[in-house]
């Protein structure tokens, strides 16, 4: 397996430009998300403070982002990264496609808008998961309810159903749901997961589910819970001034690190966060050739 210098989580503008910074520093780096950049930058209608570019539409701003990537050589691995694992010398990310291993880890992932549900901490590895795919082999002749927030995760809820006995799914959008025959769609709002050592039953507005297993695909997990022991303010990652986070070798830039939520910030702090992980992997290089020496 592959080891990289830097992973970067998130397409926006702090993942893009954290990319092309390290990438002009020659780093080996493995940029994760969207391979069309975020959704808040092509469906803006209008952005006036980007500096040289005044009055840019959304889509004029993500043709000339990912036109920058194309001229650099970067290329976006469409992954969704459901888990980040401190390993003590890299970082190994557990994707819903495949698993990666780098130095260092910038978080560019934007801000997860809803809160966790009572009880999915603290039932996270234990009944909760992110990923349908990943897991449904486990609930093989179990029962699972799939919680959806957009409809790309239908196909989630697909999956599950080849494999689980009983597959609900919620979709937490309006419009109607596409699934199969054998997925029981159900219109009703999760209040909270609850359980014994597992997962047992989710509550809804509607009345209680029996279950095994509940998944939550939200487009992006909440910092805290995507790394374990990270230290969070709320729906932020706390940083310094350099974008590092509590946990060496782990930067955050963008809207996940805090207000306000613009563009042109996110872009300079995703330039700072690479710089700082650049500066640090040369810093962990010199400390261990001195060692060696």
């Amino acid at each position: 397996m592959s080891r990289y210098d830097i992973a970067i989580i998130g397409t926006g503008p702090a993942g893009l430009e954290a990319a092309i910074t390290a990438k002009v520093r020659n780093k080996n780096v493995l940029l994760l998300g969207a391979g069309q950049s975020s959704e808040k930058v092509w469906k803006a209608h209008t952005v006036q403070n980007y500096l040289g570019l005044p009055e840019a539409a959304g889509k004029d701003l993500q043709k000339a982002f990912l036109g920058h990537l194309d001229e650099m050589g970067l290329r976006i691995t469409e992954d969704r990264i459901i888990a980040v694992y401190n390993m003590g010398e890299y970082f190994g990310l557990q994707g819903k496609e495949d698993v990666y291993e780098a130095e260092t880890v910038i978080l560019a992932t934007g801000v997860v808008a809803s809160k966790p549900f009572p009880g999915e901490e603290e039932f996270l590895g234990r009944g909760v998961s992110y990923c349908a795919t990943c897991d449904a082999a486990l609930y093989r002749g179990k029962k699972a309810i799939v919680i959806g927030f957009s409809p790309k995760e239908e196909a989630e809820a697909d999956f599950m159903s080849e494999y689980a006995a009983e597959t609900v799914y919620i979709p937490m959008y309006k419009g109607d749901a596409h699934v199969n025959d054998r997925v029981q769609v159900l219109r009703t709002k999760p209040v909270s997961i609850e359980g014994g050592f597992k997962v047992s039953r989710l509550v809804t507005d509607s009345g209680d589910l029996e279950t095994d297993g509940v998944f939550i695909l939200r487009d992006a997990i909440a910092p805290g819970m995507l790394i374990q022991g990270l230290e969070t303010d709320g729906p932020h990652v706390k940083v310094d001034l350099q974008m590092r986070t509590s946990m060496p070798g782990v930067y955050a830039c963008g809207d996940i690190a805090g207000t306000p939520y613009q563009y042109i910030k996110a872009a300079g702090q995703g330039n700072v966060a690479a710089l700082s992980a650049v500066n640090d992997l040369a810093d962990k290089a010199r400390r261990k050739d001195s060692a060696n020496g």
